[in-house]
This record gives structure tokens, C-alpha cells and sequence, in this order.
């Protein structure tokens, strides 16, 4: 089942979106077109997420290929929960 949140990606600022978890993947959505192409349909695959760090509401996504993505999860123990159970 996909569980949805408001979220705003931190990258060059604040870009509100929606931030979808389901059994395979992380996903931040924007319609904003001046976001880049990759940013606005962002698919973090759970396989591939090697940890997560949070300061504060911020959850920083630190991929196995050295990528780092932070995203402010609006309700961060939601998330958490659901995200723990995704994954374990």
C-alpha cells in the first residue's frame, strides 16, 4: 500500500512536494516546472537506501552510490513508522 506526506526537498531551497513510500521505492513528486527534470519525479529505491539520518523534521537519505537527498517530512513519525515497517 502507498502512504503519502507533504515534504519539501532541500536542494537549492525548499521545493514543496508529496513524498510516496510503498514496498519498492521512496518517491518526491513536483508539478514545478523550475525544478530540474530529475528532481521533479525523484525515486529513491528502497534496495539502494543505505541509511537515514534526521535533524529535526529533516530526513537526509544516504544512498549505497554516495548520493545524499534531504527531505523535510511533515510528519515525521508517521514516516517512521511506516518506513520502518517497509523495510524490515
Amino acid at each position: 500500500m502507498k502512504k503519502t506526506f507533504m515534504c519539501s526537498l532541500c536542494h537549492n531551497g525548499l521545493l514543496g512536494g508529496g513524498l510516496y513510500l510503498d514496498s519498492e521505492s521512496i518517491t518526491y513528486k513536483t508539478n514545478k516546472l523550475t525544478v530540474e527534470k530529475k528532481y521533479r519525479n525523484l525515486v529513491l529505491p528502497l534496495s539502494e537506501i543505505k541509511e537515514v539520518t534526521w535533524k529535526g523534521i529533516i530526513a537526509t537519505f544516504h544512498m549505497i552510490h554516495g548520493e545524499d537527498y534531504k527531505i523535510m517530512i511533515f510528519n515525521k513519525n508517521r514516516f517512521m513508522k511506516d518506513y520502518s515497517s517497509m523495510v524490515d
